[in-house]
């Protein structure tokens, strides 16, 4: 977990106080003002509540600019922003038709398949014309094609499964398997710090929830033996399934996931494994196979497999891996499958042709490059902030790499600074995150140049100290030119 030094913390409350007092003092006045408008809604419940509706007037309309930034070229390693504007104080923002050419530091392009590529982009616009963009149907009906089933068996071959099946988006994937899964009777095991799509999928599904500290094995363990003698709520019966949910690569925190050690306690306890690799499939391990390949754990031992693919393939939706018995299973009752619109055949083509280019099946070298080139500029960009002095969460190989922001004002501070830099960066909040720990998330991809990464490094050092986000004292500037210039020979 994150240690917050005091006083971060405490400025970091202070600034909360001072806007949170600010805020009210300005509804007060409001109060007057609105009492003399007349309203057209009168009668109506107000759509925001409470601190809801106080936190998105008062704090986040403010740096309201700094997210959603919209762009007009394809995420590559550059891309181009769409610049916007307001004359009411950030409420509103309008579009321009101007642009700035910046360096995509936010996008989930792990392995550069976001943009034009000589193997898939011809054999995607191929599909496009023979499929169209859409079956218009369910897989059940008629949005079944060649390449659906082509995709299933790919997909299962990849992630070493004995079968698959794909859906047409990532977030569904997780929401509306874990409802058909588990039901009354079942308990779900899931870390704190789990996506939101496996927390409404939980949420949903009727199951009793337990959370267990993030990335914990030995608490795991606690709260598994706990349940498991204490039973079901009042009736004390055993439990029908204990299923335990985990991810590969934390998406707010860049952390790997203990998966050895958390596999043995479910095999101890009897208890499936559910791992989400929508961060780490196709973006680590030696073959891009995830998590599993990286850490040395057999698939076998893992129960269910889910993934996305739209962060390393460059295209959408999600699958999951598993038995033969499973996969059927799911095609029987699982409501994506039902009847959400099946995956675009372009899409599907795009998946298929991006993992036969790792695995080196389109006649190159280039997916073993683009995965060298991942782990490399990860490695580096981490170490090199970490050498600046910035607090940097996450482990090696992650592509993902938190930099804490923590303070309110830092955050669009380093966001609009970053920018007018060319710099383009993700910064993060609450309620995204706690309160406490806002962030910038960055994200690394393969089509990152070593010049891209030196560049991002020069304007988040000028940034950090104009900001005040280097938490920790930097090395000498002469060992740090020393150790660029041996990498870079």
């Amino acid at each position: 977990m994150i240690a917050i030094p005091y006083l971060t913390a405490l400025t970091t409350y202070f600034s909360y106080g001072l806007l949170f007092v600010f805020g009210q003092v300005r509804d007060f006045f409001r109060k007057f003002i609105d009492w003399w408008s007349s309203s057209n809604l009168q009668g109506y419940a107000p759509i925001c509540l409470g601190l809801e509706d106080f936190y998105i007037r008062r704090l986040y309309l403010r740096i309201q600019d700094c997210f959603n930034r919209p762009i007009a070229s394809a995420p590559d390693a550059w891309f181009d922003v769409v610049e916007r504007f307001s004359n009411d104080y950030n409420k509103t923002l309008k579009l321009t038709t101007k642009t700035s050419r910046c360096l995509n530091l936010g996008s989930y392009n792990y392995l550069g398949f976001a943009a034009s590529d000589e193997y898939c982009t011809p054999r995607a616009i191929q599909t496009l014309k023979k499929y169209s963009p859409s079956t218009c149907s369910s897989r059940v009906d008629g949005g079944t094609t060649v390449l659906h089933n082509e995709l299933e068996k790919c997909v299962a071959s990849f992630v070493g499964k004995p079968a698959a099946i794909v859906f047409g988006m990532g977030y569904v994937t997780n929401s509306a398997i874990l409802p058909v899964l588990m039901g009354k009777g079942r308990l779900i095991v899931s870390d704190s710090l789990n996506h939101n799509s496996i927390v409404n999928g939980a949420r949903g599904s009727g199951a009793s929830i337990c959370v267990f500290q993030h990335n914990t094995p030995s608490h795991l363990e606690e709260v598994l033996r706990e349940q498991i003698a204490e039973g079901q709520p009042r009736t004390r019966r055993p439990w029908k399934k204990i299923i335990v949910i985990v991810e590969g690569i934390y998406s707010m925190e860049g952390e790997l996931c203990k998966l050895p050690e958390i596999i043995a306690i479910c095999k101890k306890y009897k208890a499936y494994t559910y791992l989400d690799e929508a961060h780490s499939i196709g973006a680590v391990g030696k073959t891009g196979r995830g998590v599993c390949e990286l850490l040395g754990v057999d698939t076998a031992d893992v129960d269910i497999m889910m993934g996305t693919f739209t962060k390393s393939f460059g295209s959408s939706g999600g699958y999951i891996a598993g038995s033969e018995e499973l996969i059927q299973y799911l095609k029987y009752t699982c409501p994506a499958h039902l009847y959400a619109t099946s995956i675009s055949p372009p899409a599907a083509e795009q998946i298929i042709s991006a993992i036969k280019v790792i695995l080196g099946e389109d006649g190159s070298n280039r997916g073993a490059q683009k995965l060298a080139r991942i782990r490399e500029n990860s490695n580096f960009f981490r170490s090199e902030l970490q050498k600046m002095g910035f607090e940097v969460l996450g482990d090696n190989d992650s592509p993902v790499m938190p930099i804490m922001l923590y303070n309110p004002a830092k955050i669009p501070a380093f966001s609009r600074e970053c920018l007018k830099q060319n710099v383009a960066v993700v910064t993060v909040a609450f309620p995204a995150t706690p309160l406490l720990l806002a962030r910038a998330r960055i994200c690394i991809s393969a089509s990152h140049t070593r010049e891209d990464l030196l560049k991002a490094l020069e304007v988040f050092g000028r940034v950090g100290d104009l900001v005040g986000i280097k938490y920790f004292p930097a090395e000498p500037k002469k060992l740090q030119e020393e150790e660029r210039l041996l990498k870079l020979e």
